[in-house]
């Protein structure tokens, strides 16, 4: 029985065959094989690294992710509905490339609120100042440009204007328009009451109801003069700016105070208006983006679509509220029934497939959106000039647009499952651009000149953080490419070593092999160890 036991017990000859040859393979092995096969392992890991870091810059995604995803993914039965693509979209709107942008054009912000019954109120309720001081020096600009001309010196009020424009003390500026109302019925000292000294809509709406009157008076007696000269003309040119300007701003008072339907009116004709003068200073307006906004409040989303259908063309500068508002309306056709798990199982419909698409396009216009949309950043009151696909840009359109966005069923639930798939489509570097003008890399610089990004304390000196601005996502290295580059540097320095210390490098892949196979070693022991030898003979055998 003793005998028995033993013979069960003590390990089999192939076993001991097996360690035996693997010890005379390891010993037989010399440093030139060590280093002939970690420069070999380098220099394979380096070609690959090179390959798959110019296709990476060239198509903006891993070659080794790319074949797994087309290949392996459906045969495990799942569908890639993050990026689809649709070629009559990307060339309908890749004319868009050739367009000479300028990048970091400042643009005045269509739904800037009121200064005096907005801005101040907020300041005095929190103690913080929501607009810096190159913001309002943009709108004392702008102020200039529209509200004067170069012969405001022929009337009193006008020339007192001028110099009110440019002052910087805004109770200077107050007292300067009383004085030139005291001379005569002023338009433009009727609008800077109403934007500054104001404290409620009701207020401002009765001054620029007032600036109304004078300001059509004005016009009217402008354009029978204006072609006796070029002096006449560049008065025509300001009265007609005056007079489009509160006729905007009494839209937008009939908008904040409910009645939008009456600001609607206002506006298209506004548009009309806009569209018959060649006045190049009139379309920096962009009443179109209020007309949009106050559609969508009345949720007449035919209208809407019909507005989109005139502006959203490849000729006119984008904007945000042209392109979120088009992503909304197709958005607004599928998502009260998205769901992601089934459209990863059925794949994605044609209307599904139009409003990722048009997500996606929006997304890349401005990136900084859906954040806000989503409130994965708090919002703060917009400022009176924005940058085109920048933070400030993202801020004016969420300020106003939020509601709009929840109140369809379902469409903030598709973006939040889609926005994120806009980057898998952009080439990175941004030079090269997907369906707009690669993203302006200056935008950062002046999004934090136009934003509260920290405020002053009259009693502190520490400055407190009050708006973290929003930067572009940065497209990050695929794991194949890190993965890669780290073999390829491993291998080149395991090949270094080895031939620097053949003998020591040797002992130790000696160990590291040994230790490698012991759990395997271990397993063949125990398996020896519980099956019966004359089983494992035969098992060995085979």
């Amino acid at each position: 029985m003793k005998v028995q036991m033993s013979h069960i017990i003590a390990p089999g000859p192939a076993m001991f065959g097996t360690e035996s040859s693997l010890s005379m393979f390891l010993n037989t092995l010399t440093p030139k094989f060590y280093v002939a096969l970690t420069g070999t392992s380098s220099l394979i890991s380096g070609l690959i690294l090179i390959f798959e870091w110019w296709y990476f810059r060239k198509y903006g995604t891993s070659f080794i992710e790319q074949v797994s995803v087309s290949h392996l993914r459906p045969l495990l039965g799942g569908v890639d509905s993050s990026s689809p693509s649709n070629s009559n979209t990307s060339n309908g709107d890749a004319d868009s490339n050739r367009q000479s942008v300028s990048e970091c054009k400042v643009w005045r912000n269509p739904l800037n609120l009121f200064r005096g019954a907005e801005y101040n109120r907020y300041t005095w309720v929190t103690g913080r100042e929501p607009l810096t001081y190159y913001d309002m020096n943009l709108s004392a600009q702008d102020h200039q440009t529209f509200f004067t001309c170069d012969s405001d010196h022929l009337r009193p009020a006008d020339a007192i204007m001028q110099k009110a424009w440019r002052e910087r003390n805004p109770q200077a500026r107050i007292s300067a328009a009383h004085e030139a109302l005291e001379l005569e019925d002023c338009a433009t000292a009727y609008i800077l009451l109403a934007e500054e000294e104001a404290t409620t809509i009701m207020e401002a709406e009765r001054l620029f109801k007032q600036a109304l009157k004078a300001g059509e008076g004005c016009y009217r007696r402008s354009q029978q003069l204006q072609h006796h000269g070029t002096q006449y003309e560049a008065q025509h040119r300001r009265d007609t700016n005056v007079l489009v300007y509160i006729k905007r701003r009494l839209a937008m008072c009939s908008r904040k105070l409910g009645r939008t339907r009456e600001a609607v009116k206002m506006m298209r004709d506004l548009c009309v208006f806009q569209l018959m003068k060649e006045f190049p200073l009139l379309s920096m307006f962009n009443i179109h983006e209020n007309l949009l906004e106050s559609l969508l409040e009345l949720q007449n989303y035919a209208d809407v679509q019909a507005v989109l259908a005139k502006y959203d063309d490849i000729s006119l500068p984008k904007s945000a509220t042209i392109c979120y508002t088009a992503a909304l309306l197709k958005a607004r056709a599928v998502s009260d029934k998205f769901s992601p798990e089934a459209a990863s199982r059925r794949g994605l419909s044609t209307a599904e497939m139009n409003a990722v698409e048009a997500i996606h396009r929006a997304v890349e216009f401005n990136p900084h959106v859906p954040k806000y949309l989503l409130e994965m950043k708090s919002l703060i009151l917009p400022p009176e000039h924005i940058l085109k696909r920048g933070d400030s840009e993202a801020i004016a359109y969420a300020f106003f647009h939020l509601q709009h966005w929840k109140r369809v069923e379902g469409a903030l639930n598709l973006l939040h499952c889609t926005w994120e798939g806009t980057f898998r489509m952009i080439p990175y570097p941004l030079e090269k651009g997907h369906l707009f003008y690669p993203y302006p890399i200056c935008t950062e610089t002046a999004d934090r000149e136009l934003l509260p990004s920290k405020r002053h304390s009259k009693t502190h000196t520490v400055r407190e953080v009050f708006h973290e601005v929003s930067v572009y996502p940065k497209k990050e290295l695929p794991f194949f490419i890190l993965f890669t580059a780290g073999l390829c540097s491993f291998t080149a320095m395991l090949a270094l070593l080895t031939h620097q210390f053949p003998e020591l490098m040797g002992v130790f892949a000696k160990a590291f092999l040994s230790t490698l196979f012991a759990p395997l070693n271990f397993i063949m022991e125990k398996v020896e160890s519980i099956l019966p030898s004359s089983l494992w003979h035969q098992l060995t055998r085979i």
